[in-house]
């Protein structure tokens, strides 16, 4: 589910901070010790430990974010810092600091001059998972979320997974794009008369290969969600 797995980010040096750290892999550790012997600070996008599990290993404050609970840390050793719920333009180290939830609720994402290290609202390549209400995501967010970004007319977006992006604008509107399209099938078969969650599924996620079923049902409850906020569900069908 981390594609190439999660992208470190080291700015500046001597000393350097250190954006989502990621996964307490030793070599990991090893790598990011070894590039930045002195690091100033760490700053999360948000808590999930493919993020943040790392934190704890590194000689470093933590200036934004919270370790996630994983099977190997118990509550009390997680770490936490600035509350990321705060107003846009809320600075840690040299970077603006800008709440973009959706795929977590405390997804940020950290901007420095024309640069926006984006977490997982965007990816280098393929789709970020928007999950439900009961595991923490918000599709009606999520889309904000990448209006917010949008507007910062940033040249260049260092996302969580996969490759960078030159072209922030035209990957926001593919994102944005891509998600009213699903919806836009959805709603369809509802107004068609469909109720069938199963058959749902398959109108509106008729291109996903079997193997990715059940994440494509976790994200068409974050559609039915979103619907469901803007009174857009039909008479008696509930989110």
């Amino acid at each position: 589910m981390t594609l190439d797995g999660t992208n470190t980010y080291l700015v500046g040096c001597d000393p350097a901070y250190v954006i989502d750290p990621g996964p307490a892999i030793d070599s990991h550790l090893d790598a990011i010790r070894e590039a930045a012997p002195d690091i100033a600070g760490i700053l999360l996008t948000h808590s999930h430990s493919d993020h943040s599990e790392a934190v704890p290993y590194l000689d470093a404050p933590l200036l934004w974010g919270k370790v996630g609970s994983t099977d190997e840390f118990s509550a009390s050793r997680s770490d936490t810092a600035e509350s990321p719920s705060g107003p846009a333009g809320a600075t840690a180290g040299p970077f603006t600091v800008i709440p973009t939830p959706g795929h977590a609720e405390d997804h940020v994402v950290f901007v420095r001059e024309d640069v926006c290290f984006c977490g997982d609202l965007v990816l280098g390549f393929g789709s970020s998972i928007v999950p439900p209400a009961a595991s923490g995501g918000s599709l009606a967010d999520y889309m904000e979320s990448l209006r917010t970004v949008e507007k910062l007319e940033v040249s260049l977006m260092c996302p969580g997974h996969g490759p960078w992006i030159a072209d922030p604008k035209a990957k926001v509107d593919e994102y944005a794009a891509h998600r009213l399209e699903r919806e836009e099938k959805l709603v369809r078969a509802l107004d068609a008369g469909e109720r069938s969650r199963e058959r749902l599924l398959d109108a509106a996620w008729d291109d996903v290969p079997g193997a990715m079923r059940p994440a494509a049902a976790m994200a068409m409850q974050a559609h039915l969600e979103k619907l469901a906020a803007e009174g857009r569900l039909p008479e008696g069908l509930t989110a």
